[in-house]
């Protein structure tokens, strides 16, 4: 049995695990999640990823372990960008912060199929029309051009045709009934809005896999090691979403990381047949933007918070 087999078969063990004792044990009564809690689920998810890292460098080779780490970087980071989008999409439909959760679960589930049919059809592209992998660099250059010229996130769910078509076609009810998707009517099951919020989270994911899934394919094209980073990624957005959803507005400088990164993978796939820049430089590339970002965007908080702090004017009585 190769150690890669080995890796697929712990990965289809983990996961199913790991998500059956989030909502099933730790979460099977709704509640608001605190910052605690939420830190704690972060810090689990992430060393669940690093180890399982581990074992891509021991069973495997130091070039996979490389590529799943850049790949998760990128993805990660991706990923704080659909927290603000989770946090206006709540705020606009008025979910309780102890539903929150649950929607969130779910909307991941959804996401966990749509990422492996966007992976493996970008895969299946790739294979059979190679000359399309100059259009996704194309694409990835592109989006880091949007995400520069982007001056704020804007989620206007009534605008949704997604949402749209649900509205029209689905009874619902007026209110929310717990943290229950489908309620019992008098004559029929009606659906609830929180099932209407988590339909409004599923169509947004599919514009931020479009976003991200070539990311990924630009940084290697090992299915294997392109799903599980990606999954790895993604499951951990719920509690980062709670440990950073009141201070998401202050990674001010992140879009432009992220741009110089998406910006860097397109060029990386558009040149790859002429020259196949090293995976060392694109972690060195994604942790040194990364870094950069992060310390710009803390020092303008900071900064920010020094401008807009009270002034006390000394009175002198005597």
């Amino acid at each position: 049995m190769s150690g890669e087999t080995i890796l697929w078969i712990v990965f289809g063990i983990l996961i199913p695990v790991m998500l059956a004792l989030d909502l099933g044990v730790f979460h099977r009564r709704a509640h608001a999640v605190r910052v605690k809690e939420a830190l704690i689920w972060s810090a689990v998810w992430i060393l669940l990823a690093l180890f399982f890292n581990l074992g891509v460098y021991f069973l495997t080779d130091h070039e996979k372990a490389l590529n799943f780490l850049t790949a998760y970087l990128v993805e990660k980071s991706l990923s704080v960008d659909n927290l603000f989008v989770f946090l206006l999409i709540f705020t606009y439909f008025c979910v309780p912060q102890s539903y929150q959760h649950r929607v969130l679960f779910f909307g991941i589930l959804g996401a966990i199929i749509m990422r492996a049919i966007f992976i493996f059809a970008g895969l299946a592209l790739i294979t059979t029309l190679h000359w399309i992998i100059y259009i996704f660099g194309a694409f990835l250059v592109s989006t880091a051009v949007r995400l520069v010229l982007k001056k704020e996130s804007e989620v206007k769910p009534e605008r949704n045709p997604v949402l749209r078509v649900f509205r029209r076609f689905v009874p619902l009810t007026r209110r929310y009934h717990g943290e229950h998707f489908f309620v019992r009517g008098r004559k029929r099951w009606l659906a609830t809005p929180l099932l209407l919020v988590l339909v409004a989270i599923e169509s947004t994911d599919v514009v931020f896999a479009v976003d991200s899934v070539p990311a990924v394919l630009a940084i290697t094209q090992d299915a294997f090691i392109v799903y599980t980073s990606n999954i790895f990624a993604i499951l951990g957005l719920r509690a980062l979403y709670f440990a950073l959803s009141g201070v998401i507005e202050k990674f001010y400088y992140l879009n432009y990381g992220l741009a110089v990164i998406l910006g860097f993978l397109g060029l990386k796939m558009m040149v790859s047949e002429f020259y196949k820049i090293p995976v060392v430089v694109s972690l060195g590339v994604v942790v040194t933007v990364l870094a950069v970002a992060g310390v710009c965007s803390v020092v303008r908080a900071r900064r920010m918070a020094c401008l807009n702090a009270p002034k006390h004017e000394s009175q002198d009585n005597s």
